[in-house]
């Protein structure tokens, strides 16, 4: 018996790498899940459903997107990260993941991207635009500066939330314009932006897709947006640099990049890399994104794990310089 439970072992353990290089050769064989951290709706699931048609066509199988919304972003980053590392869970992630890293520090969860995930390849980058409440009366950034300073009490700003994208930008543009402002978090980025539209919060920053119907229809009015040069779909919103704000120390704009956990066979990288990097040349998906203002950014996955390491330190400086803390 012990004799032939040894031979068991042994055989196992010869067979353990042919069954690894089967799984990686016949990559994928089943569908694939695309975990994204928010509610649908928003900027990263609206860039995930124009893309899953398109990766699913690349990689030979079909692309599922899972919407796992709650702890800020922690319960899709965790499920993510203690998944099998075999290419079949995937996370459709955002700024939110060095931002929130940043403000965090572990403090509340032993969570590290830098650690528990492996960067196959930046997707996209969007701007956000800086929207303002009609009852606010301002037409301009500059406007906006002054008037702050008139008021007896300070403005409010709404956000998605402590540590959103939303807040960590908005707390940007205050350092950039010299404005002090007091933040409302809310649970997420429709509740602020309803908010402002019913005029019982002043401003937000919120992402292009979901602010450019209401900037079009007079709902809200625009005042800039993030990213370096004007937006083609709001043309006449300046930058908010161009509006007078100094340029920002880091990224405003949305990027948008996939991870898997760490430990996913260099082989399924590559191929998922690769599939990324050829759909994004496709011309039918450029002109859907351009539709909505997402500009198509390829990194390769080298270089995206240095951005994420980059941005976590430029907004740790960031958060610790204005003493923004967790809640």
């Amino acid at each position: 018996m012990r004799n032939w439970l040894r031979s068991s072992l042994a055989l196992t353990a010869l067979l353990l790498p042919f069954a690894a290089a089967h799984a990686q050769s016949s990559y994928p064989d089943r569908p694939i899940r695309l975990i994204v951290a928010f509610v649908p709706g928003g900027a990263t699931d609206t860039l995930g459903r124009q893309i899953i048609n398109d990766l699913a066509e690349g990689l030979g199988q079909s692309v599922i997107i899972e919407n796992r919304p709650g702890a800020n972003g922690y319960l899709a980053w965790n499920h993510v990260a203690a998944a099998e590392p075999d290419g079949y869970t995937l996370l459709l992630a955002e700024n939110a993941l060095a931002i929130s890293q940043a403000l965090h520090k572990k403090a509340t969860s032993p969570f590290d991207p830098l650690t528990q995930y492996v960067g196959i390849a930046g997707i996209a980058t969007s701007p956000s635009v800086l929207l303002v409440s009609n009852n606010v009366p301002v037409n301009s950034v500059a406007e906006l500066v002054a008037y702050s300073k008139t008021v007896s009490t300070k403005l409010n700003f709404a956000s998605a939330g402590v540590g959103s994208v939303s807040h960590l930008i908005f707390e940007v543009f205050k350092d950039g314009v010299g404005m002090d402002a007091i933040h409302i978090p809310y649970k997420g980025g429709g509740q602020s932006i309803n908010d402002v539209v019913a005029g019982h919060v002043p401003m937000t920053l919120n992402s292009i897709q979901a602010s450019k119907g209401l900037v079009e229809t007079g709902k809200v009015k625009g005042l800039g947006v993030t990213s370096s040069a004007r937006s083609p779909a709001l043309p006449n919103v300046p930058t908010l640099v161009e509006a007078g704000m100094r340029p920002p120390p880091m990224d405003m704009r949305f990027w948008f990049a996939l991870f898997a956990p760490k430990g996913l066979p260099e082989p399924i990288k590559a191929k998922i890399e690769n599939v990324v990097s050829t759909m994004l040349t496709k011309q039918s998906l450029r002109d859907r994104l351009a539709r909505l203002d997402i500009s198509p950014d390829f990194v390769p996955g080298p270089a995206l794990q240095t951005k994420l390491a980059t941005e976590i330190q430029s907004w740790t400086r960031f958060i610790d310089a204005k003493g923004i803390k967790p809640q």
